[in-house]
């Protein structure tokens, strides 16, 4: 837990560092979301997207959302690479095209979702979530990735594995961290009650929940497009 902490100190003073030369050469940021239906939202459920995008254009900050999909959330048509049903694997797959197509300063990494715990996914989705890194790095060495620890979900026993899998997202983080290009763990698990933060199927977010993930996300993007500790 300690290095893990540590890491992300380490993660968000150089992204810091790649964002005040950003606040030099440029005045908007580009940010894509990029995921499951989680990222995507639908009509039955809410994506964390509208909120942020509100938070973020009322704290000052000129955002351009990236992305081939483009689903109405909270009566903004908002830009993403979200894929309801796919799994990490699925984006580790395209992300080539994906990130070609949408080099965006910034990635918001949400995955892990749509597998079964009897799969034994775990080392399948660190390997994926590693090769997006990978990828995203290729195309643009100073990309910075928000990786989010997921949410939890009363799906059982389905998800029983997102506990352990989220301990080794915090590990990859750690692991992969640069300076050229930072990854920020955001740990969108604390906090986030499926009881009361997600509609009936006890997986997807409802008002609540997405307004949760939103904040979580917010806080740790502020500091990094204000170019200094908030």
């Amino acid at each position: 837990m300690l290095s893990n902490r540590r890491s992300a100190l380490r993660a968000l003073l150089a992204a810091l560092a790649v964002s005040a030369i950003h606040a030099r050469t440029k005045k908007t940021w580009t940010i894509l979301a990029l995921g499951d239906s989680i990222t995507a939202g639908g009509n039955a459920f809410h994506s964390y997207r509208g909120p942020l995008a509100r938070m973020l254009q009322q704290a000052g900050f000129s955002i351009r959302w990236l992305g081939s999909q483009s689903t109405l959330q909270d009566e903004s048509q908002l830009h993403h690479e979200g894929y309801p049903g796919k799994p990490v694997e699925f984006l580790a797959a395209n992300m080539q095209s994906i990130y070609r197509a949408a080099p965006a300063d910034i990635i918001l990494l949400h995955a892990g979702h749509n597998h079964n715990a009897d799969e034994h996914p775990i080392p399948g989705i660190i390997a994926s979530t590693r090769s997006i890194i990978e990828i995203a790095r290729r195309v643009n060495p100073h990309v910075i990735i928000f990786l989010a620890q997921i949410i939890p979900s009363g799906k059982l026993p389905k998800y029983a594995y997102i506990p352990a899998l989220n301990q080794q997202i915090g590990s990859l983080a750690a692991e992969l961290n640069t300076q050229g290009s930072p990854i920020i763990l955001v740990n969108q698990a604390k906090g986030f009650d499926w009881q009361t933060d997600t509609i009936a199927d006890h997986v997807h977010p409802n008002g609540s929940g997405a307004m949760k993930m939103a904040r979580t996300w917010f806080s740790a993007l502020k500091p990094v497009l204000s170019g200094h500790r908030s």
